[in-house]
């Protein structure tokens, strides 16, 4: 199992190190623009192979595509990373160039490659390259439900004082700090409802907090964060390379699946061998239809943008 990662930065080089510590992949592929950068990282990362008792190779390439070939996952991280005070929207006319070409390259060396989309406004890259690669919708896969997924039971957790592995909750969506939606009704302790521990008002600390997760964290760091995301990128990848079935909030594209068509957003999925193997529609509230419903309109305003660009 070969697995590309494009972009060397600090989210890049996190996810090919927690692919080459879970030992599933034969190989990793980090490319990156700027020269040597990508081998040093990859260098450094074999390095830790023999302290983290990991056999999967890590090879760096400075933007030679022809190394990716036989890929059968690609992530793409590349773009500029979010400063404090700036939207992931405001990204969009640096990152979506850079976007298209990496994912043309990757089709060109590797026809059946399944994407991840990393890059942000990330909603908006994922229903980008659907457009521009014409894969189909279940090889076109958005990380950012999984991410604030994360995010939020880390919130839970702190809030009921609990380990996280007691928590279960889901985020759909779109991927910025106004769209996400914290399902906190469905949100559980070992299968007891977090109502039975929190407060309302507390519960409602929990999905403000979730939903500016990372804002807070550009504003603590100076740039966007790397752990957390690139630990949601390789649990994406280990689930479609070793044919898990697992389920994940991720943007897909829609073909009426929650009353959407033509618009990437967080919903429930299930991953495996083939990517995106089912669309799970929930039953929502009225309250979480209308949220989500606002988060589509958000999104596709943002996909407007792309028509001025040209891109497809």
């Amino acid at each position: 199992m070969k697995v590309t990662v494009v972009g060397a930065g600090a989210v890049g080089a996190s996810c090919a190190e927690y692919i080459a510590i879970k030992n599933f992949a034969s190989e990793v592929v980090l490319l990156d623009i700027k020269k040597n950068f990508a081998e040093g990282k990859a260098m450094d990362l074999m390095q830790t192979a023999s302290l983290n008792n990991f056999d999967t190779r890590i090879i760096g390439s400075t933007n030679d595509y022809s190394k990716t070939s036989g890929s059968s996952i690609a992530v793409i991280t590349s773009g500029i990373p979010r400063k404090p005070g700036m939207t992931r929207e405001e990204l969009i006319g640096i990152n979506a160039g850079i976007v298209k070409e990496v994912a043309q390259n990757l089709i060109k060396y590797s026809p059946e490659v399944t994407i991840i989309i990393v890059s942000n406004p990330m909603d908006t890259m994922t229903y980008l390259t659907q457009k521009i690669t014409n894969l189909p919708k279940n090889r076109i896969i958005g990380m950012g439900g999984a991410l604030d997924s994360a995010r939020f039971k880390y919130r839970l957790s702190e809030a009921l004082e609990c380990p996280s592995s007691d928590v279960s909750g889901m985020v759909i969506g779109g991927h910025s700090d106004k769209g996400m939606v914290p399902l906190t009704r469905l949100a559980t302790r070992n299968s007891v409802n977090i109502s039975k521990f929190l407060s309302a008002e507390r519960i409602e600390k929990v999905k403000q907090d979730t939903k500016i997760g990372g804002a807070t964290l550009t504003s603590m760091l100076g740039t966007s964060a790397w752990y957390a995301p690139g630990a949601a990128v390789s649990s994406l990848v280990h689930a479609i390379s070793c044919d898990q079935k697992k389920m994940f909030p991720c943007s897909v594209m829609l073909d009426g699946e929650y009353g959407f068509s033509d618009v990437c957003i967080g919903v429930p999925v299930i991953l495996g061998k083939n990517g995106i193997e089912r669309i799970i529609e929930i039953e929502l509230t009225e309250d979480e239809k209308n949220l989500l419903s606002y988060s589509v309109d958000s999104v596709k305003k943002t996909n407007k943008t792309l028509m001025d660009l040209n891109l497809f």
